[in-house]
């Protein structure tokens, strides 16, 4: 009686995984089916007078009868998209570099050395997290903008992603250096290597792990806002790709194929990258949560 209870169980949680997977694939079934109708137009079937039980299960799911390319070839010939996609890849690489360096050397002195304001420091890294984004657009503006002259530039916004995602880089890598043992820091020291030394050639090869998951997290930072991009920028030439996806639906025009097309374009450079960063990413993300 038991077995039977636990294999209904089994079925209903099995069920209830399988609708809400549909309805998360839903939507990205839509942007797939709209980039390759080759159209500009949600409406992607004929509606009839008196729709059969095939014409509605063709608008529920209204893949393309010929798939097409062209919206795809489009965007990157007749739109700057390519110049907007390469924008965004300067500024979310400059993100990731600066950030985890930057988040690797402020998280091993918060993991190795006691200092004065060690632990205000960490609180207030955790504090910075607690403010949505919308709530810091003003300030930033006027720090960026008004008072660093870094409007319109690739630097005014690699300079506010990286402030914005080296709090949780800090606390990410500094849980995982503390699980790395100290001892094997002491034996270097008695071997007479230097702590500069320990940190590049011993620490940073055994974080590879969590390093993986704050550069992603770096990366999507930097390659996904919108918000801060379409403020600071004024300039065509440099916005950066969710910026530029926005002048494909408007008011007067809506170029849904471009959108789509677009909007999965945009999407491939953080799958290739999770692509070669996903056998880091579990160990990464519970090793670094172990401590804090």
């Amino acid at each position: 009686m038991s077995g039977e209870l636990s294999k209904k169980a089994h079925l209903g949680l099995h069920l209830f995984m399988l609708v809400f997977t549909f309805l998360a694939t839903y939507p990205v079934f839509w942007v797939f089916a709209i980039a390759f109708s080759g159209k500009q137009t949600l409406l992607l079937a004929d509606v009839n007078e008196n729709p059969t039980f095939l014409d509605r299960l063709r608008a529920v799911f209204p893949w393309p009868e010929h798939p097409s390319f062209q919206s795809f070839i489009d965007v990157l010939s007749d739109q700057p998209f390519a110049r907007w996609m390469l924008n965004s890849l300067i500024v979310a690489g400059l993100t990731t570099v600066v950030s985890v360096f930057l988040a690797c050397t402020a998280a091993y002195a918060f993991s190795r050395f006691k200092f004065p304001g060690q632990r205000a420091g960490l609180m207030a890294f955790m504090v910075s997290q607690m403010f949505p984004g919308t709530l810091m657009m003003v300030p930033l503006y006027i720090i960026v903008v008004k008072y660093l002259g870094l409007g319109n530039t690739w630097w005014g916004l690699v300079l506010v992603y990286t402030t914005t995602a080296i709090p949780f880089c800090v606390w990410m890598l500094k849980g995982y250096f503390d699980t790395i043992s100290i001892e094997i820091e002491e034996s270097a020291i008695l071997d007479g290597a230097s702590r500069a030394a320990i940190f590049f050639q011993i620490v940073l090869p055994l974080a590879k792990p969590a390093i993986a998951v704050t550069a992603l997290f770096a990366f999507m930072t930097g390659w996904n806002e919108f918000i801060l991009a379409s403020i600071f920028m004024e300039q065509e030439t440099l916005y950066t790709a969710p910026v530029g996806l926005r002048f494909f639906v408007g008011k007067y025009s809506q170029l849904w194929g471009y959108f789509a097309a677009g909007s999965i374009l945009v999407s491939i450079p953080v799958v290739v990258m999770f692509m070669f960063t996903q056998k880091f990413l579990v160990s990464g993300l519970t090793s670094g949560g172990i401590k804090g």
